[in-house]
């Protein structure tokens, strides 16, 4: 697995087991909160809900007041980047950093993922904090289970017929693929509700069918069919790859715990499968704060603007243990996620130019 521009200094203890005598993630911790840096920005965070808010607002009347034209497209664009920045919020309720209090971030979650996305908060959330608990566990993350793409040999052994097409390709597909993932996860939303105890039912299925309702209304009374499919097609299609490309780099290509192997401890469960994108605050914005993977998973309930100050302690503490820490280009981070799906495919692609088909019909036989 590529990690080339992981920081490593070698320890004598490697990469797997616990120092003897204690938990390497305690005086982490103990260090992290002396700083404060666990602590809610209430400030912070009803800024950003209130400007994401009035942004979409401002979308929204625009794609109104132009009505029935092809520039009315232009607006599509806009209005994926801000869903994507309403999905970060919605993630951040999610992890408890906006709030400690369990109802007002169910509520903000709700609003921001089943209202405004159409995408059901309890599933999303019920599905990442299994993944969270377990990162790039093959038997126990939900991520890395095999679906439509695969991440190990042992899971594309088994792919047949338009699967296996699939997994040969699956590098060369992963981002066309993801221009489906908004839709997608609305259709997973739906699915998710049979699930749900009743109550809970109920109020998410009402979110979600006022968000079908309200975003068919407004396209469709603003513009002319063709138009409005037009719109929802780009709209989709750009607001899917915006969370492919902002999920994609962070465990793809990382290690992955051995089911039957050596238990690691919380640190180098999370650190070792997972990986930071360098780069200043546009990274941040674009990323909504996932450019900071591994402190993210070491503290989920860090409000996002403190994630850049564990930073540092977290890297040295690694270095401190000879724990690899992964750190690379937002660029590369997509070749080492793409290099590790095309290695998996590989033994396919081997197996498929050496079938006695494919063998014939190079032969020009039939």
């Amino acid at each position: 697995m590529p990690q080339s521009t992981a920081t490593v200094v070698p320890h004598p203890r490697g990469t797997s087991g616990s120092p003897p005598g204690g938990s390497e993630f305690a005086p982490l911790l103990r260090d992290v909160k002396s700083r404060g840096l666990l602590e809610r920005r209430h400030g912070w965070y009803a800024r950003t809900i209130t400007v994401n808010a009035l942004a979409l607002a401002g979308i929204v009347t625009a794609v109104a007041l132009s009505g029935d034209s092809w520039r009315t497209l232009l607006l599509a664009p806009l209005l994926a980047v801000l869903c994507a920045r309403t999905a970060f919020i919605g993630h951040d309720a999610g992890h408890a950093q906006i709030t400690g209090d369990r109802a007002t971030g169910r509520a903000i979650g709700l609003v921001h993922g089943n209202l405004l996305l159409g995408m059901s908060y309890s599933w999303w959330n019920h599905k990442h904090n299994r993944h969270h608990a377990n990162p790039n566990h093959i038997d126990k993350d939900p991520d890395v289970a095999a679906d439509v793409l695969v991440f190990t040999g042992e899971q594309a052994k088994g792919r047949t017929g338009f699967r296996r097409w699939l997994t040969r390709h699956q590098a060369w597909l992963f981002f066309p693929l993801t221009l489906l993932e908004g839709v997608a996860l609305k259709i997973q939303g739906f699915k998710d509700l049979r699930r749900q105890a009743p109550g809970e039912r109920a109020v998410e299925g009402t979110l979600l069918v006022s968000h079908v309702a309200a975003y068919a209304t407004l396209l469709l009374t603003t513009m002319s069919p063709g138009k409005a499919l037009a719109f929802a097609a780009i709209h989709q299609a750009l607001f899917g790859l915006h969370l492919g490309m902002s999920f994609a780099p962070n465990h793809k290509g990382m290690e992955m715990p051995d089911p039957h192997g050596e238990s690691w401890g919380h640190l180098r469960r999370q650190v070792l499968t997972s990986r930071n994108i360098r780069g200043g605050a546009v990274t941040d914005w674009f990323l909504g704060g996932l450019n900071y993977q591994v402190e993210h998973h070491l503290f989920p309930s860090m409000p996002r603007p403190h994630l850049r100050l564990a930073q540092p302690l977290v890297r040295a503490h690694c270095r401190d243990l000879g724990i690899p820490y992964t750190e690379t280009g937002l660029v590369d981070s997509y070749r080492q996620a793409l290099s590790h799906m095309h290695d998996v495919g590989e033994p396919l692609r081997a197996d498929h130019q050496a079938s006695p088909g494919v063998l014939r019909s190079r032969r020009g036989g039939p």
